[in-house]
């Protein structure tokens, strides 16, 4: 039987189509492939690679030991911590052009790409604070400096989606157009802050909620472009999905007026409504991020109604439990529950969805 991959590559150089491809799959379950059908991977399953193998961890633990070594070793004799930052991110690069363009190896892909992402930016607000005369930031007291200039964070963001851009252009990891997106928003968001703070601080969250969306709208560009979810475009669709979730989820429920302390009896009602509303969501577009992002926010509410029903002595135990039990019966029952939200939408919009089922 053919290999996944093989097809996988087939559609990203037009050999074959997405609906092709996804054809040929459902042909491999009808007749066995590799172990019965019930076995096959479908697309409901939103297959992440991350590791092929455990070769991934052990270079991966490499790196980080490495990496690790380098940052203390360049932060001890460079005369400025910026400088060390720059040498990591390079050396980040380097390392990618052997392990990620080379070896095309998931995990340790990902580490990098976060450690060259993230030593960029922070190289680049060094470099603005020797400008600005600003010494706090030597310290390492990088959120008094962002605060205190919005602006420069806004500009050294939007140069890190720039170097992201980059980096994609180069090893075509697909977390680093998340990374990149990221980094936009923050520019976005800083810039905002900078120009107007009297307007910005007051509704900071939700101006997160409306990146959030963006994010999410992006995402969702990229998941309705590979229905079958066979290409590089579904994992760049993962990660966006994964960025936009907290950015929607946290300002939602801060609304409601969810924190991790005490809420209300009608504040718990209509956090579970909410998430139960996301859960719907997350099973239309068949993607779970947005709706693990909001389980903390559920546990809150059922410890409330437990506290309220009496069940104070055994609030942790069983809100674990009922959350356990929804998260397990609802794996279970995604394919159904799927075919069921999609009945009731058009048509049209179904087979735009990612995996129509119905």
């Amino acid at each position: 039987m053919m290999n996944e991959s093989v097809i996988a590559t087939a559609v990203s150089r037009g050999i074959l189509s997405a609906d092709q491809a996804g054809a040929l799959n459902r042909l491999a379950a009808e007749l066995g492939g590799d172990g019965p059908p019930a076995a096959q991977r479908t697309p409901d399953d939103e297959a992440l690679r991350l590791i092929t193998g455990f070769a991934d961890i052990f270079v991966t633990l490499g790196l980080v030991l490495f990496l690790g070594a380098v940052r203390y070793i360049g932060s001890a004799v460079l005369p400025d911590l910026g400088l060390s930052w720059l040498v990591l991110a390079v050396v980040a690069w380097l390392l990618a052009e052997f392990f990620t363009r080379r070896r095309r190896m998931a995990l340790p892909s990902i580490v990098l790409l976060a450690v060259f992402v993230g030593a960029t930016f922070l190289a680049l607000l060094h470099a603005f604070a020797a400008l600005t005369g600003d010494a706090g930031i030597a310290a390492g007291n990088y959120l008094d400096f962002v605060n205190g200039y919005p602006m420069v964070a806004s500009v050294a963001a939007l140069a890190t989606s720039v170097a992201a851009f980059l980096h994609y252009l180069r090893f075509r990891v697909p977390i680093t157009v998340a990374a990149g997106v990221v980094a936009l928003a923050g520019a976005l968001f800083a810039g905002l802050l900078a120009a107007a703070p009297e307007i910005v601080r007051p509704h900071v969250t939700a101006l997160l909620f409306v990146l959030g969306l963006a994010i999410f709208v992006l995402a969702m560009r990229f998941d309705m472009s590979d229905r079958a979810r066979l290409t590089r475009r579904t994992d760049v669709a993962f990660w966006l999905h994964l960025a936009a979730a907290p950015m929607i989820v946290h300002p939602l429920f801060a609304g409601i007026g969810a924190d991790f302390g005490a809420v209300s009896l009608g504040q718990a009602v209509a956090i579970l409504g909410a998430f139960l509303a996301l859960g719907i969501v997350a099973v239309i577009i068949d993607r779970r991020a947005i709706l693990v992002s909001g389980l903390i926010y559920a546990g809150i509410a059922c410890g409330t109604l437990l506290r309220n029903a009496g069940a104070s002595d055994l609030m942790l135990p069983a809100t674990l439990l009922v959350l356990g039990a929804f998260i397990l019966l609802l794996s279970a029952g995604w394919q159904p529950l799927r075919r069921l939200f999609l009945r009731g939408l058009p048509l049209s919009l179904t087979l735009r969805l990612p995996n129509p089922v119905t």
